[in-house]
């Protein structure tokens, strides 16, 4: 299949407003084209932040936008709210939790969800983060469960006492300094009559060290990082079993705990309908274009999608600069075609990686240089606040971490669940 089949007035549906997916949509704003996008949510969320969602530092409309705002501006761009159940590409048409929708072209960038890798256990009892929702649920939980200590018995207190969280990624390691320094700096005042001498953020990673995807620099900054913040990490270890109160490690060593959060790992959301030989390690194989192999209208963008390249011939880091620049290409080659212009094949140019731990504790990984302290903390506070959306909601942000490093507090632990009792 050679260059791309777009023409003027054709319908372009997109499945996921992800990071691939709203930067494909924005890239053809006012285009000749007509742009649909598909979520089950009605908002972009700032993944890398959720973390501040789930430990009380940011409000959840902090780092959510909702998508009919972002595209008020955008002739040719519209919205649907609803869940992808199938494709049917013989008849080129989607169905969803609301109906049909027809397409010319369809963009998969339905991204990853929480990977157990099979733990039925785990999936059922443990808590994971990879929506607004589910942060949410985890500060709910945590707050919630400190709440109940204060009338809890000895032995409730202990499961109470043990947060565990699985997966020393970027996710794992920020969860686990933001969730320290709760601990040090807010929760005491918050409850003077609880000792959290006794609170203990446990970290359990599978593999010898913590950020095991970053330089050497970084995985042993990271964890003396960590250490200094009194997490206690247990690394070349895995969960067995954990049955909502107790977690069983492979050491063998038993921890009581009501919340253990799952970071270890992630997989793709795949959408039934297509061939099985287009899926591999839950990725679709795409060209150089994005393009999937069977077939010349249906593209996958992002963490969903599995291209080899001469530099990355094992697939591409399911990172975020993957996927905006996936799109970003795509966008450009669309309007290429539409001009009459050949496409550009896409590869990841690796511009690095950051992770933060704590107040003036960061690591970052550039390609030429890598760092950590107080200077990598700034960088990334600075690069993460550029990346939000709007103006207004990077100040709301920039004015949390202000109030936050000045006052080592917040003022946003707000307990939110639903009644689900029966109105009489």
């Amino acid at each position: 299949m050679d260059g791309l089949s777009f023409k003027k007035g054709d319908k372009l549906v997109i499945i996921g407003g992800g990071f691939a997916g709203l930067q494909l949509a924005k890239s053809l704003q006012n285009k000749d084209l007509k742009i649909l996008l598909v979520d089950k949510q009605n908002h972009h969320q700032f993944q890398p932040l959720l973390y501040q969602i789930a430990s009380a530092r940011l409000e959840p409309a902090s780092i959510s936008f909702p998508f009919r705002k972002v595209f008020q501006k955008y002739n040719n761009i519209d919205f649907r709210m609803a869940d992808v159940l199938k494709i049917l590409p013989a008849s080129k048409k989607i169905l969803t939790s609301s109906g049909q929708i027809t397409y010319d072209h369809l963009v998969i960038a339905t991204g990853c969800k929480t990977n157990y890798f099979g733990n039925e256990q785990m999936s059922q009892h443990a808590l994971s983060m990879k929506t607004t929702q589910e942060a949410i649920k985890i500060r709910n939980k945590i707050l919630i469960s400190f709440e109940q200590e204060i009338f809890a018995t000895e032995e409730e207190k202990t499961a109470i006492n043990n947060i565990v969280i699985v997966g020393a990624g970027p996710t794992g390691v920020e969860l686990s300094g933001a969730f320290a320094e709760l601990k040090n700096n807010i929760l005491p005042k918050d409850y003077p009559s609880l000792d959290f001498s006794k609170l203990n953020i446990i970290l359990v990673e599978g593999s010898k060290n913590t950020l095991n995807n970053m330089s050497d620099a970084a995985k042993i900054a990271s964890r003396k990082f960590l250490e200094e913040l009194g997490v206690q990490i247990r690394t070349e270890t895995i969960i067995n079993t954990y049955d909502g109160n107790i977690a069983t490690l492979s050491t063998g060593e038993q921890i009581p705990t009501r919340n253990l959060i799952w970071a270890a790992g992630v997989t793709g959301n795949i959408v039934s309908g297509l061939q099985p030989e287009d899926i591999i390690r839950n990725r679709y194989i795409v060209d150089r274009y994005n393009r999937l192999k069977n077939y010349s209208n249906i593209y996958a963008l992002g963490d969903i999608a599995y291209m080899e390249t001469p530099k990355y011939k094992t697939g591409h880091p399911q990172v975020a600069n993957v996927a905006i620049n996936q799109a970003k290409n795509l966008g450009h080659n669309i309007v290429n075609t539409l001009k009459g212009k050949s496409p550009n094949e896409y590869e990841y140019r690796d511009l690095g990686l950051m992770a933060t731990i704590g107040k003036h504790k960061a690591v970052v990984d550039l390609p030429f240089l890598r760092f950590s302290g107080v200077i990598a903390w700034y960088i990334w506070m600075f690069l993460h606040l550029m990346l939000i959306l709007s103006v207004r909601n990077k100040l709301i942000v920039f004015f949390n971490w202000a109030w936050s490093y000045i006052t080592k507090d917040t003022s946003l632990r707000l307990i939110l669940i639903s009644d689900k009792k029966k109105k009489n």
